[in-house]
């Protein structure tokens, strides 16, 4: 181990929270000396570089969440910082469409919270409309999302970092820093890594899919625990890019925690079909067939994981046949687009989300973000995180600022 390297706060986590968490305090309090701590060799390796590369509207969130103000606050400021700083990103609009006459209820329920959430320009529109967004998508009403985009969310994420290194004096990014336990000394806390030590005031966590197992090496209990869950994607083949134009999703069925199986094109190139999502037997598994006892047994362990189960059994065994049919996964995309086949598609990457579950198995569904002793724990940051992310460093700066009392 080398000697202690002092710090004002240690960010813990890479990603796009953590990243932005440190930027939004260092541009409050630029005399801080901040250390961002990644365990991967680049910044935004899992769940940030691993998402739908989609700038989310807000209108999806239950009205006065903090998911809903963050996402639709955070969404203005992002495509400014994209703006500004040269980040790839297109606001190309979505639409989100019924197939079914069942689907309309919900269907206007997430237009009624798009309203009371502040989402501008959205409207619905006809089936004849749907054609002239998206010629090859059928469907009997929609709604038209004018303000939702697509965003390079790892270019993003190595901006800001590249901004901290460049602004802040002595603050600092660092990667292949994999935190390994704390030690608590006369008010300070000692970060250790597998690396070396770094002694801080103050703790920020954001590690994401594991947020719970930080927290709890923290001396906090978390009230949760994540459970990972993969989403499998396919990429649409040179035969098949033109039937996508921008980015279609569906109505999201209220009775399950996602939403649902969509089309997105993406910033780089290509278009995106997914994801699905079933339970991973190891929280940083994008294979099918990876696997870590430690992830399953702390998951199978849990109550919360098993109730869950029961409750969305069928929905759960759905997903585990579409991932490994091709043939069912087409058959769940030709409900957007009937005319795509086998060969328009082909099986391109795959992410694993952290679902936040309580002891009853219920989705914590919300951001939560906690203060212990001299620690801030984000410990659920679930979509739309990433779009939100910049809202969401405003906010731990505003909490580091009251319990922290850096002011």
């Amino acid at each position: 181990m080398n000697d202690l390297t002092a710090y004002d706060i240690v960010v813990i986590g890479g990603g796009c929270v953590g990243i932005a968490s440190a930027y939004k305090l260092n541009l409050r309090y630029p005399e801080l000396k901040i250390a961002v701590l990644e365990k991967e060799n680049k910044l935004a390796a899992h769940q940030t570089g691993r998402n739908s590369g989609v700038i989310h509207s807000g209108l999806y969130y239950k009205p006065g969440s903090y998911k809903a103000k963050n996402c639709v606050e955070g969404r203005r400021e992002l495509v400014a910082f994209c703006i500004e700083h040269h980040v790839a990103h297109d606001v190309c609009g979505k639409i989100i469409v019924a197939t079914d006459e069942k689907e309309l209820p919900h269907m206007n329920r997430v237009f009624n919270n798009g309203l009371q959430n502040g989402v501008e320009g959205i409207e619905k529109i006809t089936a004849q409309q749907i054609k002239d967004i998206e010629p090859y998508c059928t469907g009997i009403e929609g709604i038209w999302v004018p303000c939702t985009g697509i965003v390079d969310y790892v270019g993003l994420t190595n901006k800001l970092a590249e901004l901290i290194s460049q602004k802040f004096q002595g603050s600092k990014v660092l990667t292949g820093q994999k935190v390994t336990a704390f030690e608590k000394e006369d008010g300070h806390t000692v970060v250790v890594t597998e690396k070396q030590k770094f002694k801080t005031k103050y703790v920020i966590s954001c590690t994401g899919l594991f947020s719970d197992r930080m927290a709890k090496a923290d001396g906090v209990n978390p009230h949760m625990q994540i459970v990972g869950f993969r989403g499998d994607y396919y990429d649409l083949t040179e035969k098949g890019m033109h039937k996508v134009r921008n980015l279609i999703y569906p109505v999201p069925n209220p009775e399950f925690p996602f939403l649902g199986v969509h089309f997105t094109r993406m910033i780089q190139h290509g278009v995106e079909c997914g994801p699905n999502a079933v339970f991973t037997f190891k929280r940083e598994g994008y294979g099918k067939t990876d696997f870590n006892m430690k992830d399953t047994l702390q998951a199978l362990s849990y109550a919360g994981t098993w109730k869950l189960f029961f409750k969305h059994w069928r929905f759960g065994l759905d997903e585990y046949r579409r991932a490994f049919s091709k043939r069912l996964f087409l058959d769940r995309l030709q409900r957007l687009i009937p005319s795509l086949e086998m060969d328009d598609i082909t099986p391109g990457r795959a992410g694993v989300r952290a679902m936040a579950l309580d002891n009853d198995g219920n989705m914590i569904d919300d951001f939560k973000i906690e203060y212990s002793g001299n620690a801030i724990h984000v410990l659920n940051a679930p979509s739309p995180a990433a779009t939100a992310s910049l809202a969401i460093g405003t906010a731990v700066t505003e909490m580091a600022e009251k319990y922290f009392k850096l002011s």
